[in-house]
């Protein structure tokens, strides 16, 4: 069975020791560091599996940590941090990562939330027939084994959270799904956050969207929710 390494960039230690002992129950091995020039360079120099990160590091804000990794990987980034407001949540989302803990946070709760971003990230394409390991709908091609959409046959890598949604909506074509629906069925949780849903549809559509203003595929349906259409008349 494969061992995971989970990255634990919090240069608070008390917070960043309880976070690695909460991990290491599951048997994730756990790499500490304490501010975010050292978060980029261990993550560059191992094979990194999931990165918890504070936003208020020295050296290098875990702001800008998170932005340097997403330049080489899409690795599943949960952001740990003080800052509460809903503009630091979209921001860190914004930025690239996949799920948001505020402190204080339940080390029960965070490891639930590891557990669960490693489980879709490495577990949901185990099962699949490889001979049929394709969602095509007009130029937007979603691999299942590999995890990436091929927009015009040009491909865009995906963050875990993001080809969850793209491929629920995919596999149901023309159907509305809420916020709440979309939330339960990919975090496998009740809704709570439902925001974070737009910010993740937003990021979506920068990648296979002509003109994301103007989505051909990743539609709104006002008030109830979003859909990927079969076709859209231009």
């Amino acid at each position: 069975m494969k061992e995971y390494n989970i990255l634990v960039a919090e240069d608070e230690k008390t917070i960043n020791e309880l976070i690695k002992i909460s991990l290491e129950k599951f048997d994730y091995n756990v790499f500490q560091v304490y501010d975010g020039k050292s978060a980029v360079e261990v993550f560059k120099e191992n094979d990194i599996d999931l990165v918890i990160m504070d936003l208020m590091l020295p050296k290098l804000s875990g702001e800008e940590a998170i932005v340097k990794i997403r330049e080489d990987s899409y690795c599943p980034i949960i952001i740990v941090s003080a800052k509460s407001e809903n503009f630091n949540k979209v921001l860190g989302l914004n930025l690239g990562a996949d799920d948001y803990l505020t402190k204080p946070f339940n080390e029960i709760e965070l490891a639930a939330r590891v557990n669960s971003l490693i489980r879709r990230t490495h577990d949901y394409s185990e099962n699949t027939d490889q001979n049929d390991d394709t969602i095509t709908i007009g130029g937007i091609s979603l691999s299942l084994t590999q995890k990436c959409v091929f927009v015009d046959g040009v491909r865009k890598n995906l963050t875990a959270i993001e080809f969850n949604i793209l491929k629920l909506l995919m596999s149901n074509p023309d159907r509305v799904f809420s916020t709440e629906e979309i939330y339960e069925k990919v975090w496998n949780e009740p809704a709570i956050e439902t925001r974070t849903v737009s910010v993740h549809i937003k990021r979506i559509r920068d990648k296979i969207e002509i003109d994301p203003k103007n989505p051909r595929y990743l539609l709104v349906s006002w008030g109830i929710g979003y859909k990927f259409v079969k076709d859209k008349v231009m």
